[in-house]
Parts: C-alpha cells; sequence; structure tokens
C-alpha cells in the first residue's frame, strides 16, 4: 500500500511558497537556485524535491495560489450581497488590505509568470481575468454608463493601475496603511468616473 503523506506536507509546502515568493522577489525567478531556495527553507535540496519536482512548479503554485487567495477575496465579497458603491468600496479594501501583507507574492505575479509555460502561464491569466471582470461588474453596477460606452474593463485597469503599485511607494514605518489608503483610493476614482461620465452627457451626439 502506498504511503501517505505526513500531516505536516501541505504546512511545508506553504512554507517553501512563502520563502520563494521573497526570494523570486529579491532575486528574480531565473537567478534563483534550488539550491538558494533550499537553503531559504531551511531545508535540504534533497528535501525540497520531496515536496517540489521543480523551480517551475514552485512558481506555478505559489501565482495559481496567490490568484485563488484573490478570488477567494472576491467571493467573500461578493456574499455580503451589499449595495453598489459599498460592494466596491469592500473590494478596494480588502484588496489592500491583501496587498499589504502579500508585497513579495505580487511582485512575483508581475514579474515572474511570464517565465511558465503556457498551460500554467494561461492557468493563472484565466484567474485574473477574473478578478478583473468581477471589478468590472462592480464598476459597471455603480455607472452602468460606462457599459454602454463599453469602457467598464478599460476603467477598471485604471483602478488596477492606482492599487496594484502601492507597494511601490507605500512605507510600511509611514504615517498611512493600506487600510487607510483605500477610502483615498475608492473616493477619487469614483469621482472621477461620474465626472467622466457626466462630461460625456453633456457633449453633443
Amino acid at each position: 500500500m502506498a504511503r501517505g503523506k505526513a500531516a505536516t506536507f501541505e504546512t511545508q509546502r506553504a512554507a517553501i511558497l512563502e520563502a520563494a515568493a521573497v526570494l523570486f522577489a529579491r532575486r528574480g525567478f531565473h537567478h534563483a537556485s534550488m539550491a538558494a531556495l533550499a537553503e531559504a527553507c531551511g531545508v535540504s535540496k534533497p528535501l525540497l524535491y520531496h515536496y517540489y519536482r521543480d523551480k517551475d512548479h514552485i512558481l506555478f503554485d505559489l501565482a495559481d495560489s496567490y490568484m485563488d487567495r484573490l478570488l477567494a477575496i472576491v467571493g467573500e465579497v461578493e456574499e455580503r450581497k451589499l449595495n453598489a458603491e459599498e460592494h466596491f468600496s469592500a473590494l478596494v479594501t480588502c484588496f489592500m488590505e491583501e496587498y499589504e501583507h502579500a508585497y513579495a507574492q505580487h511582485i512575483v505575479l508581475v514579474q515572474d509568470v511570464k517565465f511558465l509555460q503556457r498551460e500554467l502561464a494561461d492557468q493563472v491569466a484565466g484567474k485574473q481575468r477574473a478578478v478583473v471582470a468581477a471589478f468590472a461588474r462592480a464598476i459597471a453596477r455603480i455607472e452602468p454608463g460606462l457599459t454602454r460606452r463599453k469602457l467598464e474593463r478599460p476603467v477598471t485597469m485604471i483602478l488596477f493601475g492606482m492599487i496594484n503599485w502601492t507597494f511601490t511607494w507605500m512605507r510600511a514605518d509611514g504615517r498611512l496603511t493600506f487600510r487607510d489608503m483605500a477610502p483615498v483610493i475608492t473616493g477619487i476614482f469614483l469621482n472621477g468616473v461620474r465626472g467622466y461620465v457626466e462630461q460625456e452627457k453633456r457633449l453633443p451626439a
């Protein structure tokens, strides 16, 4: 009979992913060897291969599990059945809170997923599209005029441009937290969208 996995197997894999995220973010995927990963995890190289057969699958599992977490956040907010503006605000706030503690994972998602094999990269990209679609629906609930102009997705990407790069200038020891910035971003974004739509209404057809 095949030997089952130890109770700590998934816990150890999670620890490996956490260490790999930091190493990939700091060195880049191609410059982080399995030996360096093993050292960062505090395990031997043979033991690391017991949990992951190669570096590519560590990268995939890291990116894929991070996207699963973001999709779970989307689902948690949707289950709250909030009105349109509260729903959008909750999405932004929850994502900002997640970003505060997922700097390395976010860097890896941005800079290293492109190195995955096509099939694996496509799986991660599909989940990214699902997150974008969820935000686009939330924005369209607030301002349906964007959908009529087929602008809900481009406007959503503008929003992600605002929130996805906060880690490049937010300081861990700064006065403001990621949660503090969430209502600021929400207010600037919504007022800007509404201002744009109102301006468009005043233009001749």
